[in-house]
C-alpha cells in the first residue's frame, strides 16, 4: 500500500522540510501521506504548496501531540486539524515555549556530566523548528561524544538517563479535547506498549479517540493482530505509519507500514460525519 500517516519534518524533529518530504513521497508514488510533527503546525502550508506539483499525491493536515500519564507519556495524532484555529495556536505556542526551557534544563544536565554542548548550535540544528531531543542527540554526535545517534538517547537524554528532563504535557483526555476543538480526528499513536490497553481505549474512545495505529513501522504481525482486535473491538479505524524523521541511521522510510486504502477511506468518511475542515489535496 502507498499509505503513510505519521511523517515528521523538519518543523519539528524531522531531518527534511515539508517540502523535501513531499518530494520524497511523490518518488515513491506514495498516494496518501499526514505530516504530523510534534505539537507543531509550522509545516504544513509549505507541505500543501509543494503537494499542488504532485496531483496524485494527497496530503492531510496533521500533529503529533504528547499526554502526560503515570510515569510515562502518551502520542496523540491529530488528522485534518485546523491550522487557523486561533485557541490551538495558543496552546501550541505554550508546549513550544515548555520545550525550550525542558532542552536548555537537558543541556545544563549534559555540562554537569562533562558534555558539553553550546545552546546556539542546539538552535542552529533545529533551524526554526520545535526544539526537541533529537536536536540535542544530533548536537552530541556532532560533538563527537557518540558515533551514532541513538547512543545519545540511550547514554544520556532518553527517558530513563541521567540528562532527561520531563517537559509540561496536557493529559490525554484534554489533548483529545484539544485536537476536536480544531476541528482533527485524535488517533492513538504507537501503543503497542501502552499498559491497560483495553481500559485506555475504552477511556479515550469516550473522550473523543476515533483510531489507533496498529500499522506501526516494525511492528510484528502477531502485535498487529492484537492491536487490530483492540481496535475493533472498541469501533476505533485501525491506522498506522512509518513515523519517519528522516535520520540516515535509523533505517527507516516514508511508507514502512502496510496501511490499507479502507483507513483513509474510514478517516475521510468521519470527517465529512462530523463536519471537520476538507481534505487537503495537492
Amino acid at each position: 500500500m502507498k499509505i503513510d500517516l505519521h511523517i515528521h519534518t523538519t518543523a519539528s524533529d524531522g531531518q527534511l522540510t515539508p517540502s523535501e518530504v513531499v518530494r520524497r513521497a511523490a518518488e515513491l508514488r506514495m498516494e496518501t501521506i499526514a505530516i504530523t510533527d510534534h505539537d507543531s503546525i509550522e509545516g504544513i502550508e509549505e507541505a500543501l504548496a509543494e503537494a499542488r506539483k504532485f496531483p496524485e499525491l494527497t496530503v492531510i493536515t496533521g500533529i503529533e501531540m504528547g499526554a502526560d500519564v503515570p510515569d510515562s507519556e502518551m502520542h496523540i495524532l491529530g488528522y485534518f486539524v485546523n491550522p487557523n484555529s486561533e485557541t490551538f495556536c495558543q496552546k501550541l505556542d505554550g508546549l513550544r515555549n515548555s520545550r525550550i526551557t525542558r532542552t536548555q534544563k537537558m543541556v545544563s544536565k549534559l555540562a554537569d556530566m562533562e558534555i558539553h554542548l553550546d545552546w546556539e548550535h542546539v538552535v542552529r540544528i533545529a533551524n526554526g523548528a520545535s526544539i526537541g531531543r533529537p536536536h540535542i542527540a544530533q548536537a552530541i554526535l556532532e560533538r563527537g561524544y557518540v558515533t551514532v545517534l541513538q547512543e545519545a538517547f540511550d547514554k544520556y537524554i532518553g527517558d530513563d538517563s541521567p540528562a532527561h528532563v520531563k517537559r509540561e504535557k496536557l493529559g490525554p483526555v484534554e489533548t483529545i479535547e484539544i485536537i476536536t476543538g480544531a476541528g482533527g480526528l485524535p488517533v492513538l499513536a504507537h501503543p503497542a506498549k501502552t499498559e491497560n490497553l483495553d481500559s485506555v481505549l475504552q477511556h479515550l474512545k469516550s473522550a473523543g479517540l476515533v483510531g489507533m495505529e496498529v500499522y506501526y513501522k516494525d511492528y510484528d504481525s502477531e502485535t498487529k493482530q492484537r492491536l487490530a482486535e483492540a481496535a475493533n473491538k472498541h469501533g476505533l479505524i485501525p491506522c498506522g505509519g512509518s513515523d519517519y524523521h528522516g535520520f540516515k541511521d535509523e533505517g527507516n522510510e516514508i511508507g514502512r507500514c502496510d496501511v490499507p486504502r479502507e483507513t483513509v477511506d474510514q478517516l475521510l468518511e468521519l470527517q465529512r460525519q462530523v463536519g471537520s475542515i476538507p481534505r487537503n489535496r495537492g
